[in-house]
């Protein structure tokens, strides 16, 4: 596995994903929200997942995660896609929206 796949090195893009809830996951109601008729797990301000806790980049709900995040493979060619995406984002700049 090279350096740039290693998990340890991973900004955790994927808990940026829409999670969608399946019937069967128990994930705490605060956690969760409805958006367009999907039931999901809710973000930060930041657009975070909230059960990512940031200070150790680190699922704060690991054990009973989502059966979607439990079939999302690490380092699988999904993952290293958006990745990738997101570092060619980052080194192009965050485009800058003025209203």
């Amino acid at each position: 596995m090279s350096d740039a796949t290693l998990c340890e090195r991973c900004d955790a893009v994927c808990c940026r994903l829409t999670v969608v809830l399946q019937e069967g996951d128990r994930i705490a109601p605060h956690m969760t929200t409805w958006r367009d008729g999907l039931h999901v797990m809710d973000r930060d301000e930041e657009g975070w997942c909230v059960a990512l806790d940031s200070a150790r980049m680190r699922c704060g709900c690991y054990e009973s995660r989502p059966e979607v995040c439990r079939r999302f493979a690490m380092s699988g060619p999904y993952c290293l896609e958006l990745r990738s995406d997101y570092s060619d984002r980052m080194r192009r700049g965050i485009p800058l929206q003025l209203h």
